[in-house]
C-alpha cells in the first residue's frame, strides 16, 4: 500500500515529500493512520548523516499519535477506531532477558521506528512523517487523554517516557530534590513529570530569560549555571539529577550539586563527547553518573496514563509537512517551545 511520506533522500539533501510502501497487517499487526507526529533531535541527527549508519532514503519520526484502521487476525484489545501511540521501537526479539522483562529497549534486537531493520522495503524501517504505518501489536500504546489533546501527546512517547523512565528508576517523588537541567523538548517534560510525582523541582538553565517559563512548568527553584553562586547555593543538596542537555559540557559543576549517594543521569546524546568528569567528585560523596534511553512498553503505558491522570501533556508548536526543512533550522537555534508536532493531515 503506497501512502505520502516526508524524507530525505541524502544527508545533503533537504526532506522532501515521498511515496513510500506499508505492508500489509499480519497476523499480529496493527495498521494506523497517523494523525500528528512529534519532531525529535534525533530525527534531524538521522536525516543529516551526523550520527554513523543512517540509511537512505531516510523517513523520520518516532512521536506518533493517531487511529487504528485495521487490526491482524490475532491481535487481542485493539480495534478500529482506537487512539494509539507509537515510539522509538516497532520491534525487538521479543525473548531475551531484556524483553521479558519488559525492557525492550534495551534489547540488543530493538528495531527503532525508523532506520532499523525490517523485512519491508526498503529494508530498513520508516517513520512517523507518513500517512499510516503498520506496527505489531506488543509496540502499539494505548492514549486515554482526550482527542483534542492528540497532537500535545505526541512528543510525550519519546520526551515523555526519556525523562518519566530515570525519574521512575530513581525514585523521584515526596521528599527527593530533583535537578533538571536544560529546559528544552526533554527538559521540559522533565519539571512537569517530578513536580506531578512530588519531588522538590530545581531548574537548571543557562538563560535567565528562561527563568518565567520554567517557573509555570512547574519548578520550584530555577537556577541559572552561568551565576557561580546561585550553583553553590545548590552544592550537595540533590537527590538525581537528569542531565538532558545534548551539547559537550562540564559535567563536574553538577556532580557537585548531588548529596552523597546522589545520582546524576544523562539522558541527552551529544555528537561529541562531554568533558571527562573528576573521579574525585564521584569517590568523595559515593556519586553516581549514569545514563538512561527511553523506556520499555510497560513503562511508556505507565507513563501516558499517568500524564493522563495528571493532565500532562507537551508544550508544542503545530507545522505543516512542508515546513519540516525550516523547523529544523529552527531547532537548531533553539528556537521553539518546546516540540514542534507535524499535522499529518498536510502530507495529503
Amino acid at each position: 500500500m503506497s501512502v505520502k511520506a516526508y524524507g530525505a533522500q541524502a544527508a545533503d539533501k533537504p526532506l522532501e515529500p515521498l511515496d513510500i510502501t506499508r505492508r500489509a497487517p499480519g497476523p499480529h499487526d496493527v495498521q494506523i493512520e497517523i494523525a500528528f507526529c512529534g519532531v525529535c533531535h534525533s530525527d534531524l541527527h538521522t536525516a543529516r548523516a551526523e550520527w554513523a549508519g543512517t540509511l537512505f532514503p531516510c523517513v523520520p519520526g518516532h512521536e506518533i499519535v493517531g487511529r487504528v484502521s485495521a487490526v491482524g487476525a490475532h491481535v487481542k484489545g485493539m480495534q478500529p477506531g482506537d487512539l494509539v501511540g507509537v515510539g522509538c521501537m516497532v520491534d525487538s526479539c521479543q525473548h531475551c532477558d531484556d524483553c521479558e522483562a519488559g525492557l525492550e529497549n534495551y534489547c540488543d534486537g530493538m528495531v527503532g521506528t525508523y532506520n532499523g531493520p525490517t523485512a519491508d522495503a526498503p529494508g530498513h524501517t520508516l517513520g512517523g512523517y507518513s500517512q499510516r504505518i503498520v506496527v505489531h501489536e506488543r509496540f502499539v500504546l494505548r492514549i486515554r487523554h482526550p482527542e483534542q489533546q492528540l497532537a500535545a501527546v505526541a512528543p510525550l512517547l519519546c520526551a515523555g517516557i526519556t525523562t518519566y523512565s530515570p525519574l521512575r528508576h530513581w525514585q523521584a517523588g515526596p521528599g527527593k530534590k530533583v535537578g533538571i537541567v536544560g529546559i528544552g523538548g526533554l527538559g521540559h517534560m522533565g519539571i512537569k513529570l517530578a513536580r506531578a510525582m512530588g519531588a522538590h523541582v530545581v531548574a537548571f538553565t543557562t538563560s535567565e530569560s528562561k527563568r518565567k517559563d520554567a517557573e509555570s512548568l512547574g519548578a520550584h527553584e530555577v537556577v541559572v549555571s552561568r551565576d557561580p553562586a546561585a550553583m553553590a547555593a545548590q552544592a550537595k543538596s540533590l537527590d538525581l539529577i537528569v542531565n538532558t542537555v545534548a551539547a559537550p559540557h562540564d559535567l563536574d559543576a553538577y556532580l557537585t550539586l548531588l548529596k552523597r549517594d546522589g545520582t546524576m543521569v544523562l539522558v541527552g546524546a551529544p555528537a561529541s563527547p562531554h568533558p571527562s568528569p573528576q573521579v574525585f567528585k564521584l569517590i568523595m560523596k559515593r556519586r553516581a553518573l549514569a545514563g538512561s534511553m527511553i523506556g520499555g512498553i510497560p513503562e511508556t503505558q505507565e507513563m501516558l496514563d499517568f500524564c493522563a491522570q495528571h493532565g500532562i501533556v507537551a508544550d508544542i508548536e503545530m507545522i505543516r509537512a512542508d515546513e519540516i526543512n525550516a523547523a529544523y533550522e529552527r531547532m537548531l537555534k533553539g528556537d521553539v517551545k518546546y516540540r514542534f508536532v507535524i499535522d499529518n493531515s498536510t502530507l495529503a
